[in-house]
């Protein structure tokens, strides 16, 4: 059965709002788990991020691009701050922000008409696609998770476990709002 280029499209903008509440999001909330606040903002030099700037960052990266870019939200973000941050915000407050960031990620995604996803819009100065925003993101979160992953393996000393991700609970959890930090 052949599909339809807009089915094609939906799909493909479902899927993106799916890696990052299902896939990217528990894995980082499953980090947080492992850690304490002071792991979360622990820097190993000044040339490296903590977690905890990176949570910050992908916050700001997804609201810029997605909620403001494809969403018509105010843009607010001041990127430098995100990364300037060196004061504790504690996990929880922390973990709070990303949720909520995925959430109006997927309700803009979700409310996307998928005839628009070769529009041209300008975001962070940049002339893109609409297809080439929702991209962008989903393969931002997936690098930054990755580092955030590496970062609680190395303070952790811990094997984090993700194969177990497969009986669906972290990602039941974070549906329900429900989580060991809630």
């Amino acid at each position: 059965m052949e599909n339809s280029s807009s089915e094609v499209t939906r799909a493909f903008i479902d899927r993106a709002g799916a890696f990052l509440s299902t896939e990217y999001l528990p894995k980082i909330e499953h980090c947080f788990e492992q850690l304490t606040d002071e792991q979360i903002w622990f820097r190993p030099n000044e040339a490296s991020n903590s977690i905890g700037n990176l949570v910050l960052h992908l916050c700001g990266n997804a609201r810029q691009w997605i909620v403001s870019g494809l969403g018509d939200n105010p843009d607010r973000r001041d990127r430098d701050s995100e990364f300037r941050q060196r004061e504790v915000i504690p996990r929880v407050e922390l973990l709070e922000c990303l949720r909520t960031t995925v959430r109006e990620v997927e309700q803009v995604l979700a409310n996307l008409d998928c005839s628009v996803v070769l529009e041209r819009r300008t975001i962070q100065g940049k002339d893109v696609e609409v297809l080439e925003a929702i991209f962008h993101v989903t393969e931002h979160f997936s690098m930054h998770t990755g580092q955030i992953i590496l970062l609680t393996k190395q303070l952790t000393s811990t094997d984090l476990r993700f194969y177990e991700f497969e009986d669906d609970a972290p990602i039941q959890r974070w549906r329900s709002g429900v989580s060991e930090l809630s």
